[in-house]
């Protein structure tokens, strides 16, 4: 086990440049042409939301922790970057994620006890063996190379929020955005503390809206605006000196601030398109091939 991001297997091989993800997704696409143009599926981001909801449902009643959740998210995305989606059974993959990442967390889960909540949770499921959770997490570590350790942003957000003196609400709103950038390709794209620095940015500058602590595109369009004023020298000077001491840490503490914005820009096209989101359409349009190809026998 890597003792730090930089030495760990996390970044050697699963991070890629925007470039090298479209091609390998477009390999599989290639390889696969007749079954992706027979079973059409929504946006990936939307597929992702809908993943995160179901992991969450299955996640709750087992009282699984945040990190456990992250880790079966990025198992899942590092999967399906492998493997052509319409070649599985999502709910499985879902279900079998969620174990593995449990284990690897250190809050591990009894294989019935997962199963059990996934029948509870899915009433249209068809999962009733354990053996072939089993033999799906077999399939899950041997495409992801047994490369499993996964540094997260968490702890280093938890240094950013002491080192920034955060309100516990301005903390809520950047653990809540780390929590969302799993449903991006971010955890693929770039390292933990460049998506911590990104919602802290986004927390202090945002502020939390009274009554919630969500982010709304048009938020993360206006911070994007004000970076954009402030490096310029232009903008209000309150507003300006605010921005600059922010900036000014970033300039000193080089971090990539380039990873910064277009980590921004990442969330704002993620809140953009999540206005589309119907939990139903991606259900169907996944239960689709799952039925056809009789992926849920």
């Amino acid at each position: 086990m890597a003792a730090n991001y930089w030495d760990s297997t996390q970044r050697k091989y699963w991070t890629f440049t925007k470039q090298q993800l479209a091609q390998e997704r477009r390999k599989n696409e290639e390889a696969d042409r007749a079954l992706v143009q027979q079973f059409p599926l929504p946006d990936r981001r939307l597929l992702s939301i809908h993943f995160n909801h179901q992991l969450c449902k299955l996640a709750r009643p087992l009282a699984v922790r945040q990190q456990a959740i992250a880790t079966a998210q990025i198992y899942v995305r590092r999967f399906y970057l492998k493997v052509e989606i319409r070649r599985t059974n999502p709910t499985l993959v879902l279900a079998t994620a969620l174990y593995l990442a449990c284990k690897m967390e250190e809050c591990p889960q009894h294989i019935r006890m997962v199963l059990a909540e996934a029948r509870h949770c899915w009433a249209d499921t068809t999962l009733t063996d354990t053996s072939r959770l089993g033999e799906c997490e077999f399939s899950l570590i041997a495409e992801l190379n047994s490369q499993l350790i996964l540094h997260h942003p968490y702890r280093a957000l938890a240094e950013y929020t002491t080192t920034f003196a955060l309100t516990s609400e301005e903390s809520a709103l950047a653990w809540s955005i780390v929590n969302d950038h799993y449903l991006t390709d971010l955890p693929l794209l770039h390292p933990p503390h460049v998506i911590a620095v990104t919602a802290i940015f986004l927390a202090v500058v945002l502020k939390p809206a009274q009554g919630g602590l969500g982010v709304s595109a048009q938020g993360v369009q206006g911070v994007l605006q004000s970076l954009s004023a402030t490096m310029g020298g232009r903008g209000g000077q309150a507003a300006q000196t605010r921005m600059m001491r922010l900036v000014g840490w970033l300039a000193d503490s080089s971090v990539d601030i380039e990873a910064v914005v277009d980590t921004m820009q990442e969330l704002l096209s993620l809140y953009e398109i999540w206005e589309q989101f119907t939990n139903n359409l991606c259900k169907d349009q996944i239960a689709k091939f799952v039925k056809a190809r009789g992926l849920d026998k």
